[in-house]
C-alpha cells in the first residue's frame, strides 16, 4: 500500500489529541476533527473559530500538557483543526484515519457510515477503542471497508508509551495489518503487539487483573497501601510508581472503567470476581478522589505542613504514611539489586509479609496470564511485551516465571491449589526448562519452542560486539569492535559519569580507531547516557584545595574531547535518557549524534556552582555560529546571548527534537523513535559518514563581544538578582560564563582561538571550585539529588 503521509484523527479528547501530537512528532500532516460545540449562540453559529472551538482548545491544552505531548511546540503546526460538519471532506485526502470518540457503539457506527461515503478506497480506518468489538462497529459496512479496518490501541501518554496493540477483524486484510505494523514500528517508534478482539485486549486485561489481585490481597492480608507500594514496585520488577501511585497517575475513574468493563463483559472468565471493585475504591471515585488530576487519590500532597498523606481503605480517610518497618527495610534491600530477575527471586523468598504478598500476587497473576494464551493473543512473548511496553514492567509475567524457576513455580502453584491450563502440564511433560530459550519462545498451543519475532535492528551492544574481550579496557570504560569497521566506546562508571578512566579511554580509543577502524561510536548502556562529571571526586578535591589536580582533570578532558573532535575518523554519539553537563559536552565534541527521541540534555553545571569545563562553552558557541555563509553580517552578540542563557539558566531540552532547537544537536543529527533500534541506527550513521568521504573539520576562530558584551550580560543578570529571581552567587557564576563566551575582555579586538576559549573555561572552572557556595551546591546535590539556590 502507499506510504502514509496524512492522518485524520477524529475526537480531540486526551487520547485523540495525544495521537495527533505524536503523528505530528513523526512529521505527518494531521487533520484533528471534533464536533461543533452544542448550543452555540445564534451569533456564533457562523463563526469558524467558535465552530472549531473544541479541537482548537484541545490543541492549546496539548501544547501546555506536562509531560509534553509534542517533541517541540513547532510540531503543532502540522496539526490542522476542524469540525465534523464543515471539514469532514478533508478526510478524503487522508491515508489513515483514527477514531477516538466516545465509547458508544451507535455513534461509532454512524461515523463509519459517513466515512465510507467520503474516504478513498485505499484509506485505512482504525479505532482506538478498547471495549467494543470490531464485528459490531463495522456492522453494515462493505467488505472493502471491513478489509481496511482494524483497532490501533495506543497507551496514554501516547508519546511516551511504547505499546501499540493492533487487533484485526475477521475481514481485515493481511496487507493492512502489515502496513500498519510497519508504520507503527518504523514511523511512530512503537512496539507492536497483535491481540485478539477481546475486552481490553492484552495489556489492560493482564494489567487490570494484576492490580485488582493486588488490591484484594492487600485487604485479605491486612496490609497498608504504602506497604503494598513498597513491595509491588522495583522488588517485583515494576516501576517505582508501583501499584497505587500508578493508579493515581492513570486516574481511578479511568482504571475503574477498564475494570468494570471486564466484570460486565467477561461473564465466562474464571476470575471474574477479581474484577469486582471493593466498596472503598468505589467510594473514592464517588468522592472524586481520582488521583493526581483531582489533587488526591490513594496519595494526597499537602502544603502546610508539607507532607504526603495516604488514603486508608479501612477508615476511608487520609492519614500520615506509616510504613511497616520490616516491609520497608526488606523492600529497600531488594530494590538495591540491579538484576530484576534476582529482585523477583528475593521478593518471593523474603520472610514474613513481604514474601507472602509478592508470591500471592505473582502466582495468581502468572497463572491468569497462562490461562489467557489463545484467548487474548497466541504467544506468551506478546503478553510479556505488552506489559513491558504498556505498563513499564521490567519483566513480563512469563519472564518472571522463568526467573523464579519454571518447574519450581508450577509445583508451588499446584500445592497452593492454583488452577493452571493443560498447556502448562504439557510443557512440563515435554521437559522444557522455561518459556524462553536463546532466540526461541515456548508456544503453549503448539507445545514446542518456536523462533521469536526478533527485529534485527533491535540489537544491544552485547549482541553487536565481536570477540571475547574488548579492544581496550580500563576501570571506567571499554572499547569494543562491533563489526563493519566501527569501534564502540561504552562507559562503566556509576550513571556513566566522567572520571579519569573515562577521559583516558576517550583519547586512547580515538587513537586506536584511527589506526584500525573506520568510525567510532559512543554507545553507553544503563538508564542514562551520562549525568556528567564525577561530582564526588570534584568536591573532594575542592575541599582539600587540590587546585592543580582539578585543573589537570579539566585539561585532560578538554584534550581528549578536542582530540576526538578533530580525529581522522567520524565519531558519533548515541545519547538517551539524561545527557547532562559533561554528558552533553561529549556529544558536542562528536561529528554526529543519533539521539533517542526521549533524550534530556543540557549544560546544567551552574546548578552545582560550576560552569561547563569540558569544551562545552566553546563547542556550544561555535555550534551556534557554524553554517553562516562567509561574508554574512550577523549579530554576534545575539548568538552569544542565547548560548549564555542556555548555560547560565541551565536550560534542559526535554526531547532530542527540542535539543536541535536549542542548538545542542545539529539539525542533520538523527533521532531514533525506538530506543531499541538506536544502536544499529547510530552505527549506520557512523558508517555512512565514513563511507561518504569524511574529513575532519578545521579549527576556527571568531571575534567575540569582549568587554562590552561581558558588561551587558552581567547587567542582564543583575536585573534578575535585583528582582529576586537570582542570587548573588548565581550572578558570580553567570559572570564567569559571560567572560568565557565573550572571549575575555579583549575578545572584540581580534579573532579568539579555540584554545584561548578553553583556557578561559578551565580557569573559570577551577576558580569556582574554590568558592564555598559552589562547594555547598555540589555537596547538596550529592546528598539531596536536587540543586541548592544559595
Amino acid at each position: 500500500m502507499a506510504r502514509i503521509r496524512r492522518v485524520g484523527v477524529i475526537g480531540s479528547g486526551v487520547m485523540g489529541s495525544g495521537i495527533a501530537a505524536h503523528m505530528a512528532n513523526a512529521g505527518l500532516q494531521v487533520e484533528l476533527l471534533d464536533i461543533v460545540p452544542p448550543n452555540l449562540p445564534e451569533d456564533k453559529k457562523g463563526d469558524a473559530s467558535a465552530r472549531n472551538q473544541i479541537p482548537a482548545e484541545a490543541l492549546k491544552a496539548t501544547l501546555k500538557s506536562k509531560p509534553a505531548a509534542f517533541y517541540h511546540k513547532s510540531r503543532a503546526a502540522l496539526v490542522r483543526v476542524g469540525n465534523l460538519e464543515d471539514h469532514f471532506d478533508r478526510l478524503a485526502e487522508c491515508d489513515l484515519i483514527i477514531e477516538a470518540i466516545i465509547e458508544r457503539l451507535d455513534i461509532k457506527q454512524q461515523l463509519f457510515t459517513r466515512l465510507e461515503n467520503t474516504i478513498k478506497p485505499t484509506t485505512i480506518v482504525a479505532s482506538n477503542t478498547s471495549g467494543l468489538r470490531i464485528v459490531d462497529m463495522t456492522e453494515g459496512r462493505s467488505d472493502s471497508f471491513k478489509s481496511r479496518f482494524l483497532v490501533m490501541h495506543f497507551f496514554n501518554p501516547v508519546r511516551y508509551m511504547k505499546l501499540l496493540e493492533l487487533v484485526t477483524g475477521p475481514r481485515t486484510s493481511d496487507v493492512v495489518l502489515d502496513t500498519i505494523s510497519k508504520f507503527g514500528r518504523d514511523v511512530l517508534g512503537k512496539g507492536i503487539v497483535v491481540g485478539k478482539d477481546t475486552p481490553n485486549f492484552v495489556g489492560n486485561r493482564i494489567g487490570a487483573h494484576s492490580l485488582m489481585v493486588t488490591i484484594h490481597e492487600m485487604l485479605a492480608q491486612g496490609l497498608k497501601p504504602e506497604d503494598v507500594d513498597a513491595i509491588s514496585g522495583p522488588p517485583m520488577a515494576h516501576p517505582k510508581t508501583a501499584s497505587f501511585r500508578t493508579a493515581d497517575l492513570v486516574g481511578l475513574d479511568t482504571f475503574m472503567h477498564v475494570v468494570d468493563n471486564c466484570y460486565d463483559v467477561l461473564t465466562e472468565d474464571e476470575d471474574r470476581e477479581v474484577f469486582k471493585v471493593p466498596p472503598f475504591a468505589r467510594n473514592m471515585v464517588e468522592k472524586k478522589l481520582l488521583g493526581n488530576k483531582t489533587g488526591g487519590g490513594f496519595y494526597k500532597k499537602i502544603k502546610k505542613p508539607r507532607d504526603i498523606l495516604v488514603y486508608d481503605p479501612t477508615t476511608e480517610d487520609y492519614r500520615q504514611k506509616d510504613p511497616t518497618p520490616e516491609i520497608k527495610s526488606a523492600a529497600k534491600q531488594i530494590s538495591a539489586v540491579d538484576d530484576p530477575r534476582e529482585r523477583v527471586r528475593q521478593a518471593v523468598a523474603a520472610e514474613g509479609a513481604t514474601g507472602a504478598f509478592a508470591w500471592s500476587v505473582f502466582s495468581k497473576s502468572l497463572a491468569y496470564s497462562a490461562r489467557r494464551v489463545g484467548e487474548i493473543t497466541d504467544r506468551v512473548d506478546a503478553i510479556d511485551d505488552a506489559m513491558k511496553w504498556g505498563y513499564n514492567w521490567e519483566l513480563g509475567p512469563f519472564e518472571v516465571w522463568d526467573a523464579l524457576g519454571f518447574k519450581e513455580t508450577v509445583d508451588r502453584m499446584k500445592a497452593d491449589g492454583i488452577s493452571l491450563p493443560e498447556s502448562i502440564d504439557r510443557m512440563v511433560a515435554s521437559g522444557a526448562k522455561g518459556f524462553y530459550r536463546d532466540d526461541e519462545v515456548f508456544d503453549l498451543q503448539a507445545g514446542d519452542y518456536v523462533a521469536r519475532n526478533v527485529d534485527s535492528r533491535d540489537a544491544s551492544l552485547e549482541i553487536l560486539r565481536r570477540g571475547e574481550a574488548p579492544v581496550l579496557s580500563n576501570g571506567g570504560a571499554e572499547a569494543w569492535d562491533i563489526g563493519d569497521g566501527v569501534l564502540a566506546v561504552t562507559f562503566k562508571t556509576k550513571a556513566n559519569s566522567l572520571d579519569d578512566d573515562v577521559i583516558a579511554m576517550l583519547g586512547e580509543a580515538t587513537e586506536r580507531a584511527e589506526q584500525d577502524f573506520d568510525a567510532m561510536l559512543l554507545a553507553n548502556e544503563g538508564e542514562h547516557f551520562s549525568v556528567g562529571a564525577n561530582l564526588l571526586a570534584v568536591v573532594m578535591a575542592a575541599n582539600q584545595q587540590q587546585w592543580g589536580e582539578i585543573e589537570g582533570v579539566v585539561q585532560r578532558l578538554q584534550t581528549s574531547l578536542q582530540r576526538m573532535k578533530y580525529s581522522q575518523i567520524p565519531v558519533v554519539a548515541a545519547p538517551y535518557g539524561m545527557a547532562l553537563g559533561g554528558g552533553l559536552e561529549v556529544c558536542l565534541a562528536c561529528d554526529g549524534v543519533q539521539a533517542a527521541a526521549e533524550t534530556y540534555s543540557g549544560l546544567v553545571e551552574v546548578g552545582v556552582g560550576l560552569l561547563p569545563g569540558g569544551c562545552g562553552n566553546l563547542n556550544l558557541l561555535w555550534r551556534a555560529l557554524e553554517g553562516t555563509p562567509e561574508g554574512t553580517k550577523i549579530s554576534l552578540y545575539e548568538h552569544v546571548t542565547q548560548v549564555f542563557k542556555n548555560i547560565a539558566m541551565a536550560n534542559v531540552a526535554t526531547s532530542a527534537e527540542e535539543a536541535k532547537q536549542f542548538g545542542y544537536f545539529r539539525q542533520a543529527d538523527g533521532i531514533s523513535f525506538d530506543r531499541a533500534r538506536q544502536l544499529t541506527e547510530a552505527k549506520a550513521k557512523a558508517l555512512g559518514m565514513a563511507r561518504s568521504g569524511y574529513h575532519p573539520p578545521v579549527p576556527r576562530a571568531h571575534k567575540l563581544p569582549g568587554e562590552d558584551g561581558i558588561a551587558t550580560l552581567k547587567m542582564m543578570v543583575q536585573t534578575l538578582v535585583d528582582g529576586g529571581y537570582a542570587t548573588e552567587h548565581d550572578a558570580l557564576i553567570a559572570g564567569k560564563v559571560a567572560t568565557v563566551l565573550c572571549g575575555g575582555p579583549g575578545g572584540a579586538s581580534r579573532e579568539i582561538t579555540e584554545q584561548e576559549i578553553l583556557d578561559l573555561e578551565r580557569e573559570a572552572f577551577v576558580s569556582l571550585c574554590g568558592e564555598q557556595k559552589s562547594i555547598e551546591r555540589m555537596q547538596f546535590m550529592l546528598m539531596k539529588n536536587k540543586p541548592l539556590r544559595n
